[in-house]
């Protein structure tokens, strides 16, 4: 990966690793938002609430649009999917380790069992 992936996967990760921001991607998945009506579902100050809502702006993963005084939030969920690209890749190499390891308990059982074999 370049390094701008690089860049853009920790923004994203750092992005999605606390609770609350997780929890804002979750409201804004089932609709928009505005600002204040996200804050007021938190035990955080608005000023907490809207930190969180900028770090996930920088991510991409929330865009803003202003309607008059309004600020209203949406998801943009697009950038996970390179998120989930990358766990994709390690997925795979996962269950292949996880296979071979798999093969070498069944056949040490079965020679343990039987006896070795020499």
């Amino acid at each position: 990966m370049d390094e701008y992936n690089t860049h853009r996967l920790d923004d994203l990760f750092g992005a999605m690793s606390d609770a609350t921001r997780r929890a804002i991607l979750a409201r804004l998945a089932q609709s928009d938002a505005r600002v204040t009506e996200l804050a007021s579902a938190f035990t955080i100050s608005l000023n907490s609430t809207s930190k969180h809502i900028r770090v996930l702006e920088r991510a991409g993963l929330v865009t803003r649009s202003v309607q008059g005084r309004e600020h209203v939030l949406s998801l943009n969920a697009g950038p996970m999917a390179e998120a989930a690209g990358w766990l994709e890749f390690y997925r795979q190499f996962w269950t292949d380790r996880l296979a071979a390891l798999e093969d070498f308990v069944v056949k040490k059982r079965h020679t343990d069992k039987h006896g070795s074999k020499q």
